[in-house]
Order: structure tokens, then C-alpha cells, then sequence
């Protein structure tokens, strides 16, 4: 649940930001949009993106989910959360021909710019619908793997996600998730902030709430996989998305660091988890 803040009014809040940066990103840009949260310039190598259609890294994500799940040929994928569809198209490459990919998002502009970017990358076994990752577009247990990069924090009903995350996969399927989580409870002033909860800082929990609520779903063997503490500097805070997020707090660069310094304390988080056989 979003702290102090009614979940309609989050929801909303997170499908008009990413909205927008879909559309910015379809009209007018050749590059990566934005480089908070962090890592979406950096989690993926040279060899990974190459050949990749234009468009479908927005450098949104936190981790390389893809990268340490082991994939296999002819699996079942679903991405939650698949924006432009970069995550998706990685793991078509590792399932080939006989396996399938099923990207999933709750704002229309990314489904169309992801269904585009699949069209243009000829991606035949890669598949995008519209939908909250609350309810999950897709029938009970069909899916080998589930993976989400930076997405889960969004959620205002984190438990829901990792229930129904749990639901889609066969027995035996795996999870596979980067996020950010905190070490320490957030300043009041940053809870309460819309601006703050969309860019996903807001709406971060505690790495252990956070690895509770999977053990909690069913998920056996669950584990970090990868962990980095969370990066903050002025190169991010001259972000477009993040200087919309600034103006709108009445906050200057300064402070923002200060802020981000002294009271975030947070990770960058790559977790595993296994559905049981029974």
C-alpha cells in the first residue's frame, strides 16, 4: 500500500510519467531518456544491445534480470513491467524459436512503442499486453520464468504482485527480479511525494520486507543474486525526468543531494526465487 497517499492517485500518477517518457521517446530521441533509476545505461554489455531495435532500451531499469536467469530454449517468459521491450527481446534471443515472451505494462504508449519495436526487430516469439502487474494478463501456470526490472517499487500492492507472479508460473518456474530496496525507513517528506514515489525511491520498502512478501507468496530458495549499493550524483540529478521531479518539489540540485546523501540509503537488488515442485 502507498503510504499516505491513495492508491488510484499513484497509479495514475505512474502511467501519465511513463507515458510520457514512451511518447518522448518515440517522437524525438535516439537515445537512453533517462539515467534514474539508475543502471540502464550500464547493466547491459555492448554485445547484449547490439542489434536491438532503437527505442527499446529507455534506461529504466536497475539490474540485467535476464542476464542471471539462466534462460533456456523453449521457455515461457514474462516480463513485468516491459517498457520498451529491451528485456523482452534479450530473452527471445536465449529461448529461440520454440519459446515465447510475453511483456507486460499498464500504460498504452509502451505497449505501442514496444509492439513497434518488435515489429521492426522481426520478433516473431515475443508478445506485449496491456495490464497491471497487480493482475497479470496471463493464465495460471504457463510461464518457466518471470522476471521485472525496477518495476515491483511502483506497485502500491507489492504482496499482489509476487502472488500472482507465483500464479502464472509452473511448478518448478523461477523468479527473477531487480529492485531497489532500502536499509533504512525514508524521511516523511520523501514518502508522502508523489514525484519522489514515481521515480521509485518512494516507493521502495526494506530489503527484508521486500524478500518476507516472496517467501510469503509461496517462493522457496529465495535469495540475492546480486547487490550494489544504490548510486546518487549530479550526472543523475541532470536527468530530464528527474528535473521535472525537482521543479515540481520546489528543490534544488543541492538539496536533492544532500537529501539523497544523508536519508536514502538504499540497494540495488537482484533476487531470486523458485515456485516448488508441489
Amino acid at each position: 500500500m502507498a503510504p499516505k497517499m491513495k492508491e488510484d492517485e499513484v497509479r495514475r500518477a505512474v502511467r501519465e510519467n511513463y507515458a510520457k517518457l514512451a511518447a518522448r521517446q518515440g517522437c524525438c530521441s535516439t537515445k537512453s531518456i533517462t539515467s534514474w533509476p539508475p543502471c540502464g545505461r550500464d547493466c547491459y554489455s555492448s554485445a547484449e544491445i547490439k542489434g536491438l531495435p532503437e527505442g527499446s532500451n529507455l534506461g529504466l531499469g536497475c539490474g540485467n534480470p535476464v542476464a542471471l536467469a539462466s534462460v533456456r530454449r523453449g521457455e515461457t517468459v514474462v516480463d513485468l513491467g516491459s517498457g520498451g521491450g529491451l528485456d523482452c527481446f534479450l530473452a527471445s534471443k536465449k529461448v529461440g524459436r520454440k519459446g515465447k515472451v510475453i511483456g507486460v505494462d499498464m500504460t498504452p504508449e509502451m505497449i505501442e512503442l514496444a509492439r513497434e519495436n518488435a515489429r521492426k526487430g522481426n520478433y516473431p516469439n515475443v508478445e506485449f499486453r496491456l495490464g497491471e502487474i497487480e493482475n497479470i494478463p496471463v493464465a495460471d501456470a504457463i510461464a518457466d520464468l518471470v522476471i521485472s526490472n525496477c518495476v515491483v517499487n511502483l506497485s502500491t500492492d507489492k504482496r499482489r504482485v509476487f502472488d500472482e507472479a507465483y500464479r502464472v508460473l509452473r511448478p518448478g518456474g523461477r523468479l527473477m527480479v531487480s529492485d531497489i530496496v532500502l536499509l533504512e525507513k525514508l524521511p516523511e517528506a520523501l514518502v508522502k511525494s508523489i514525484e519522489v514515489y514515481v521515480s521509485c525511491i518512494g516507493g521502495a520498502v526494506l530489503k527484508d520486507d521486500y524478500l518476507a512478501m516472496i517467501r510469503e507468496a509461496g517462493f522457496d530458495d529465495v535469495k540475492i543474486v546480486s547487490e550494489v549499493s544504490y548510486p546518487t550524483s549530479q550526472t543523475d540529478l541532470d536527468d530530464p525526468t528527474v528535473a521535472d521531479i525537482l521543479k515540481n518539489l520546489n528543490m534544488s540540485k543541492e538539496q536533492a543531494l544532500k537529501i539523497m546523501g544523508t536519508f536514502v540509503k538504499a540497494l540495488v537488488v537482484t533476487i531470486y526465487g523458485r515456485k516448488p515442485m508441489s
